[in-house]
């Protein structure tokens, strides 16, 4: 029975019920309680609410809406620009992303909406976030990596990666290859500070080595502080004498992870699933032109996601019979938040990367990538290979 047919019973009894006296209106009671399957507590009740109900008064039940739609509305709005991360990682970058929108007139929402969703907690955020995030299906690539012939001279690093200075990336390559390694296609170099987690990336044709060590060269440019060391996996385009010597010349260190642990280089691995794969997928890229397209695509996805993405890391891990028990920090942080909070980056290089935060809008940056990443598929798709 609708709760629509149990008003309508009891408007139609209204006026025997208004009219009874006190055995009258027990039995209406147990009519009442026998067709509509109510509580005999409740018909008092319900008949008090019909006989006070207007007809041209809406029914209002429930509490009070307190962030109604153009609360949502703006909530949405962040969150498209942040490119949709999860709850807790979004609501303490509401305050910077409103300031900035603010700044470069792209806030178009009323002081009383502002005010309301400065206010939201953690949790109103997740909740109502949670209707409109989008959610990419993954599925596994190819691995391209094989163990290079020099890799007894490169140590093996030990110790946590607790303890690493700032300056000591780990570095990986993603292949562009779909469902088959064979023949010719694009890779994306990946690296990733471990101590800041501040990301660069570079795309090249195949994975030689003197290319892999032009896409190092870029990306150690594109970082605000000096690499200090490479940490790669065992794949020959980094475990080479090239490669080695090339470091060498800069002072710069290379170590390498263990074979068939991936779990060694946990930081840049990570980021070749939630950056490269979650922005350009696992399409297949074989045609030359597509890598200028791509690297151009990067130039603004990686301060997009240094300056105005937040992340949670691990602090700590404890296994607890077959589970483990894992507390991540309190509260997210951007890579540029952290690169601001560390000791061991000099202070010119802080001012000189808060300069140009002050620069930048996630928004317009957001708008950027989605044009630039339109036209790396018009590219793929103009110059298309049939699928191996």
């Amino acid at each position: 029975m609708t709760m629509e047919t149990k008003k309508n019973i009891f408007k139609e009894h209204l006026a025997a019920w208004l009219a009874a006296d006190k055995k009258g209106r027990g039995e209406i009671i147990k009519h009442i309680c026998a067709v509509a399957k109510v509580h005999p507590k409740s018909v008092p009740r319900s008949f008090k609410r019909v006989q006070m109900h207007g007809s041209g008064q809406p029914e209002k039940r429930g509490r009070d809406v307190v962030y109604g739609p153009d609360v949502i509305a703006a909530l949405k709005e962040i969150s498209e620009a942040a490119s949709h991360p999860c709850g807790e990682n979004l609501h303490p970058l509401i305050p910077e992303y409103v300031r900035i929108f603010k700044r470069d007139g792209e806030w178009k929402h009323s002081d009383e909406t502002t005010a309301k969703l400065l206010a939201m907690s953690v949790a109103t955020v997740k909740r109502k976030a949670e209707t409109f995030s989008h959610i990419r299906k993954m599925v596994r690539g190819r691995s391209t990596t094989k163990p290079g012939s020099i890799r007894a001279l490169i140590p093996i690093r030990s110790g946590p990666w607790a303890d690493a200075p700032t300056g000591t990336a780990q570095i990986d390559t993603v292949a562009h290859c779909g469902m088959s390694i064979a023949g010719d296609f694009a890779y994306t170099v990946n690296a990733t500070d471990i101590a800041t987690l501040w990301g660069s990336r570079r795309v090249q044709w195949n994975k030689g080595q003197s290319q892999t060590i032009e896409s190092m060269e870029c990306i150690d440019a594109d970082f605000p502080f000096n690499i200090l060391e490479w940490h790669p996996d065992t794949g020959s385009e980094f475990i080479n004498w090239l490669c080695k010597r090339w470091a060498d010349r800069r002072k710069q260190k290379i170590t390498r992870s263990r074979p068939n642990r991936k779990n060694d280089n946990c930081f840049v691995e990570e980021r070749n699933g939630h950056t490269v794969r979650k922005w350009v997928g696992y399409t297949r890229f074989d045609a030359e032109e597509i890598v200028a397209a791509l690297n151009d695509l990067y130039d603004v996805l990686t301060p997009y996601l240094n300056h105005f993405i937040a992340s949670k890391r691990i602090v700590a891990k404890e296994r607890i019979g077959a589970k483990w028990k894992i507390t991540r920090e309190k509260k997210p942080l951007t890579p540029y938040q952290r690169v601001m909070a560390r000791y061991d980056i000099a202070k010119g290089v802080k001012g000189q990367l808060q300069t140009e935060h002050e620069k930048l809008n996630p928004l317009a940056l957001k708008r950027e990538i989605d044009r630039r990443l339109r036209k790396v598929f018009d590219v793929h798709d103009h110059h298309r290979k049939p699928d191996l």
